[in-house]
């Protein structure tokens, strides 16, 4: 914009004298094709001046319609549903499998040759697939495991049935026939770093102090309430699953009176299930290690445990179960705190054709559910969300007023603005029924295309203000400066509008890598343009005799 102002102001008033030549008049009677097109847009120019005409008596009935117009865009601009940025085909999704808990890693793996096989299935949408075992981004395990899916080039996946969110859904369709895992198919983060996929992440929050386990309760109660509403899809928490232990307790006062130290216990429990190494030997010339560890059949149960002997002090050999008990007991694999409070994160998706902020609302009504004590913080990009949708209002108003401060400097008058910025909510109206009409959502893009809709309303009412406020200070009643105006400027508004809309017109159609986002904006301006053009050229002559009866002071010689 700097350098169209500069090439405004110096290189094309030059260009106009060496290239503009005085029309030949007869010209436009001719037969040509140029000729035959200047009379139809005569015409149109004629016709059009004569509509204003008609319409200029009923002044505050086209008020009224314009208060009716605004209301319109409040409701629309209400129910639009909102997000952070829209979910793009990044050409990559990921699989995160979780197994039971106590899982073996020959299990996980045989879970993910059974996922790569149905993955790659869809052979015209991947390229290639990539399983890590052991480990995912919830935590390390054997019962854990990732599968990486790189697509295929955007160029090869035109139809919608290729797209990333596509192969997605199938894969998670094809996941389910594996019933020895959960399996969750997704696309990256939007921007990286915040978070580890798409969706929402949300903290559960123990800000009462009521205990980890009020926290896993209300925890539980949230999954199951999320399960059961409909704008929400594969809500669960973003750690590994709670496991079974088992927890034997020893009674210190009965072993000592055995004559046995809690070393000696240690040992035989370490030897025994887990092992020890004890010597070196030497076979056929090499070094080989000496590991002792109680005999499978004797360390499957946990009643085995009870069998096993503790030599004490006295050489005696002392039965486990003379001093010990064991119990079975659930264990949280990982204790989690956030902003200082014990937390456990909840991660989850909207359904299908679901916005994200339709998503948080929903996600926010079920925490109202929980008891006192449990609360809730948004994390990652659904923190940004929230906090770029609380700013919104305020960059909208802060952006209209900084161009009436301008308008005002640039008329030296605090009213003639007004008929420029009225037209600001009818372009508005444009941006809004385009995105609703795309199944789009107000998100950081369409925001931009909003605060870009502010200045290209603006600009088509200037020229039409501009010029008759030009002819009504040299001696032209309003009426007749608005019919004359409204009637030579009708070339420039088109001209300019026509051109701005047909230049977003590949952001409108774009397809490919980032292409959600050149929508959202190519969208909302296209639809405000085409907006602010039909309706500013028929509230613009009504907004300016309007302002002008009402607000304008007469200036002093």
């Amino acid at each position: 914009m700097t350098l169209s102002v500069f090439v405004a102001l110096t290189l094309t008033p030059a260009l106009c004298a060496s290239i503009l030549r005085p029309t030949d008049i007869g010209a436009a009677h001719g037969s040509g094709l140029l000729a035959r097109f200047e009379r139809g847009f005569g015409n149109l120019s004629a016709r059009y001046q004569a509509i204003v005409r008609r319409l200029l008596p009923y002044e505050n009935r086209g008020m009224l319609v314009y208060l009716a117009l605004l209301v319109l865009l409040v409701l629309m601009y209400v129910t639009l549903p909102t997000a952070f940025l829209p979910e793009e085909d990044q050409g990559a999704l990921f699989a995160l499998i979780q197994l039971p808990a106590g899982a073996t890693l020959e299990r996980t793996v045989d879970v993910q040759k059974q996922l790569e096989q149905l993955i790659r299935a869809d052979h015209d949408s991947v390229d290639a697939v990539l399983s890590v075992a052991g480990r995912n981004f919830i935590g390390n395990g054997q019962n854990a495991g990732m599968t990486f899916v790189r697509l295929r080039d955007w160029s090869e996946r035109r139809s919608e049935a290729k797209s990333a969110p596509m192969v997605a859904k199938r894969a998670m369709g094809s996941a389910g026939a594996i019933r020895d895992a959960s399996i969750f198919v997704q696309g990256p983060p939007i921007i990286r770093g915040l978070g580890t996929s798409s969706g929402f992440d949300l903290q559960l929050k123990d800000t009462g102090g009521v205990g980890r386990e009020v926290l896993t309760s209300a925890r539980d109660r949230l999954l199951e309430l999320a399960a059961q509403d409909k704008r929400l899809a594969r809500v669960r928490i973003n750690s590994l699953a709670d496991q079974t232990e088992f927890h034997l307790e020893v009674d210190r006062a009965k072993a000592s009176a055995l004559g046995l130290s809690i070393a000696d216990v240690n040992d035989t429990l370490s030897s025994a299930v887990g092992g020890i190494y004890v010597n070196d030997f030497i076979d056929r010339g090499r070094v080989k290690k000496v590991y002792i560890q109680a005999d499978a059949p004797y360390r499957m149960q946990p009643a085995d445990i009870g069998n096993w002997f503790v030599r004490n002090s006295g050489g005696e050999m002392v039965p486990m179960s003379a001093f010990a008990a064991g119990s079975w007991t659930m264990s949280t694999r990982s204790l989690e705190r956030y902003n200082g409070a014990s937390s456990i994160e909840i991660v989850g998706e909207p359904a299908e054709r679901v916005s994200s902020g339709t998503a948080l609302q929903a996600m926010e009504q079920l925490m109202a559910k929980l008891p006192n004590g449990v609360g809730y913080e948004w994390s990652g990009l659904s923190f940004q969300e929230k906090l770029s949708g609380s700013q919104a209002p305020a960059l909208y108003a802060i952006s209209v007023l900084f161009v009436f401060l301008c308008l005002a400097a640039l008329y030296e008058s605090w009213s003639l603005p007004f008929s420029v910025m009225l037209i600001v909510p009818l372009g508005v109206i444009g941006a809004l029924l385009a995105a609703w009409s795309r199944g789009l959502s107000n998100d950081v893009y369409f925001q931009v295309g909003l605060l870009t809709t502010v200045g290209l309303s603006a600009k088509n009412a200037i020229l039409i203000v501009e010029f008759a406020k030009t002819l009504h200070e040299a001696g032209a009643d309003l009426v007749s400066a608005v019919l004359q105006a409204v009637r030579i400027r009708l070339r420039p508004i088109l001209m300019t509008s026509l051109s701005f809309m047909l230049g977003v017109m590949p952001l409108v159609l774009s397809r490919g890598a980032g292409a959600a986002g050149r929508i959202a904006i190519g969208t909302g301006v296209f639809g405000g343009m085409l907006a602010a053009t039909v309706f500013g050229v028929f509230f613009v002559p009504l907004f300016f005799l309007f302002v002008q009866r009402r607000l304008a002071r007469p200036r002093v010689a």
